[in-house]
């Protein structure tokens, strides 16, 4: 791959060396073991001597390619990609703690990485601490001599409230952290965690780096250093991805500028819209100048991305009755699709949470939010309509 090039060419170019067939497009690797030539070159590659490949679980080249192309976009040294998303997350945290050690988290995170936080690394002496994503000034208060990780999420799932990624990385380095940043919601088209002192970026590989719904991944990619550490604990703890989902993904990194702009697009002019309609009390958007970080916004992000959520005037009651109107719209919890999605954060993916802990991530009764596709603006804003 020629570090030379552009992010989207080396998406596109960075394919494995061709086979004896001379294919154009890569082949799919479907075996779950590989062989070797001799004895000695098989002691070789379980010495760590040898050039070959043990196991798929271990890695493979379909997935090989999708994390070489991964982390060209996200100028990341190494990778591992699991079967989802949380794979991602939880292994992003449980390969760098210990018994007795403290995360600091920005409070608005996603809520499974909720409850990793709260419910999982506790039972193994894990301790954490919110601090808001908005109030940098504050976050040193929170630091414990125990503390090792400083974990967040920018654009946060659902209220896309932002962090200042570079006053973070200035924040972890004088503090001693390592620096984890879930950038799902942006991709390393909008935005590179690294080029601000990231130590390690996650994927929900599910969502726009595939783009049409079709299969699960995670991914974690980050320097050398973080990433010999969480290698080994998901070559040994098995949260591999298939590589045929590899595969699948490794061919949407090939669009995902193309994609990303056209999603970014639509976002904003529908966000924009939305802010015109009536019951609509609220719209966030980081490209909207409304948004109260929207400097920020314009700062560290190409484009505000696909993500747009309102609060709508009647709470629950109103949201559903949206939901149950609309016709082209889908209804999932899913997000980074070709079909636009709609998602009550309240009832569904953020339901577990008490009351008092949405409300304290900005997810009111009346938020939806809104995955915005590529169809037709026009149509998007006309199937809304049967709702609001």
């Amino acid at each position: 791959m020629n570090d030379e090039q552009q992010p989207q060419t080396r998406a596109i170019r960075g394919q494995m060396q061709q086979t004896a067939y001379r294919e154009h497009s890569t082949p799919l690797f479907l075996t779950s073991s590989f062989t070797f030539p001799t004895a000695e070159a098989m002691a070789d590659t379980f010495a760590g001597q040898g050039e070959g490949i043990i196991y798929s679980r271990y890695n493979n080249p379909s997935v090989d390619e999708l994390i070489a192309k991964a982390c060209a976009l996200e100028g990341m040294e190494a990778g591992f990609a699991t079967a989802s998303g949380m794979g991602a997350v939880f292994a992003s945290l449980a390969a760098l703690v210990e018994q007795g050690d403290h995360i600091l988290a920005t409070r608005a995170v996603f809520g499974s990485t909720h409850q990793i936080l709260t419910q999982i690394l506790p039972k193994w002496g894990v301790t954490f601490t919110y601090v808001e994503p908005d109030a940098p000034d504050d976050w040193a208060a929170a630091v414990r001599p125990e503390t090792k990780l400083f974990v967040t999420e920018t654009p946060s799932n659902p209220g896309l409230r932002l962090v200042d990624l570079e006053r973070a990385g200035t924040f972890c380095r004088t503090h001693g952290l390592t620096y984890i940043v879930d950038n799902c919601f942006a991709t390393p088209h909008l935005q590179r965690p690294g080029d601000y002192g990231a130590d390690l970026v996650t994927h929900s590989a599910t969502k726009w780096m595939d783009g049409q719904g079709r299969v699960l991944g995670g991914l974690l990619l980050g320097t050398s250093e973080v990433m010999e550490r969480v290698i080994f604990f998901c070559r040994h703890t098995g949260p591999a991805m298939s590589p045929f989902n590899a595969w699948v993904i490794s061919k949407s990194l090939e669009t995902l500028h193309i994609r990303m702009d056209a999603h970014c697009r639509s976002a904003l002019e529908m966000a924009t819209w939305l802010g015109e309609q009536r019951g609509v009390a609220r719209v966030h958007y980081p490209f909207l100048k409304s948004h109260p970080q929207y400097a920020l916004a314009r700062r560290q992000m190409r484009a505000g991305g696909g993500i747009v959520t309102f609060e709508l005037e009647g709470g629950v009651a109103a949201a559903s009755g949206l939901l149950n109107a609309v016709q082209l719209c889908s209804r999932s919890s899913n997000l980074g699709d070709t079909r636009t999605i709609l998602t009550h954060p309240a009832t569904t993916t953020h339901s577990k949470l008490t009351p008092e802990e949405r409300e304290a991530v900005g997810i009111s009764d009346g938020l939806v939010r809104m995955s915005v596709g590529l169809e037709a603006v026009a149509d998007l804003q006309a199937d809304l309509l049967r709702g609001l």
